[in-house]
C-alpha cells in the first residue's frame, strides 16, 4: 500500500475513533452500560490503540508522498516555528497549573485566571500549535496528514468538550463561554478577560523556554535532519 495512504488511514481512524467514542450518540450509552472510570480506561485504550500504529507508520515513512512546501531555508518562518513550539510548551505546561475547565468541572468567569485567561483550553492549543509547528516545516503529504490529524483533533476536540460541557453543566458552562475564549487571545482582546501581573505563568514560562532550548538541541541528534525536521 502506498505510504501515504497508509499514513492517512491510520490519521482518520484516529481522529475518527475519538469522535464517534465520545459522541452524543455513543458517549451516554457506553458510560450507562459499563460506568464512568471503565469509559474512561475504554477512550484511553481506543486512543492507543490507534496513536501508536499512526506514530510506527510516520516513523517508517517520514515525508512519503510529494512536497507541497519547502519552508526550512527560510529564516523568519524557522524563527516562527520555534516561537510557536516555545508557546505550545507554556501553554501545555500552563495547562497543569490551569487546568483544563472542561476537566475539572466548570468554574465561573471570576475565577478563571493565569493560561485561562488567555484560553479556556491550554491543553488542546498547545497540541495544534505544536501540529502546525510542524506542518510549516515539513510539507510533504505524509507528514501533513499525521501532524494535521493531531491538529484537528485538538481543535475538534476542543469545541466537542465545550458542547458536552454546556449541555451538562448548563448556566455555570454558559457563563464560563462567554467569559473566555477557545482562540488565544480573543476574551483579552474584546474585553472579556483583564491581564494581570498575577496572571503571568511564569513557572510555565520557564519551564517552556527550558524545554524549547532543549528541543533546538537534542532534535537533531535524535529525529535526524534539521530541527522539526
Amino acid at each position: 500500500m502506498d505510504p501515504v495512504l497508509i499514513i492517512a488511514l491510520w490519521a482518520a481512524l484516529f481522529v475518527g475513533s475519538h469522535l464517534v467514542i465520545s459522541s452524543n450518540a455513543i458517549r451516554p450509552t457506553l458510560i450507562r452500560r459499563i460506568g464512568e472510570q471503565p469509559y474512561r480506561g475504554l477512550y484511553s485504550l481506543v486512543a492507543f490503540a490507534t496513536f501508536v500504529p499512526l506514530l510506527i507508520a510516520f516513523a517508517y515513512h517520514k515525508h512519503a508522498g510529494p512536497m507541497l512546501w519547502y519552508l526550512r531555508g527560510v529564516e523568519p518562518i524557522r524563527w516562527l516555528t520555534w516561537l510557536m513550539m516555545l508557546a505550545a510548551f507554556i501553554f501545555f505546561v500552563g495547562s497543569f497549573l490551569n487546568p483544563n475547565p472542561g476537566a475539572i468541572g466548570a468554574p465561573s468567569g471570576r475565577g478563571v485566571g493565569g493560561v485561562l485567561k488567555i484560553t479556556r483550553h491550554p491543553n488542546f492549543v498547545a497540541l495544534a500549535i505544536f501540529a502546525f509547528a510542524h506542518m510549516l516545516m515539513n510539507g510533504w503529504v505524509g507528514d501533513l496528514f499525521f501532524f494535521g490529524s493531531i491538529a484537528t483533533l485538538a481543535i475538534v476536540g476542543g469545541r466537542h468538550q465545550d458542547q458536552r460541557k454546556l449541555r451538562e453543566l448548563g448556566a455555570s458552562y454558559r457563563a464560563l463561554l462567554d467569559s473566555t475564549s477557545f482562540l488565544p487571545g480573543a476574551a483579552l482582546f474584546s474585553g472579556r478577560q483583564q491581564w494581570s501581573g498575577a496572571d503571568t505563568p511564569w513557572i510555565a514560562i520557564v519551564v517552556g523556554a527550558a524545554a524549547t532550548i532543549g528541543i533546538v538541541i537534542i532534535h537533531p541528534r535524535f529525529f535526524g535532519g534539521s530541527p522539526l525536521g
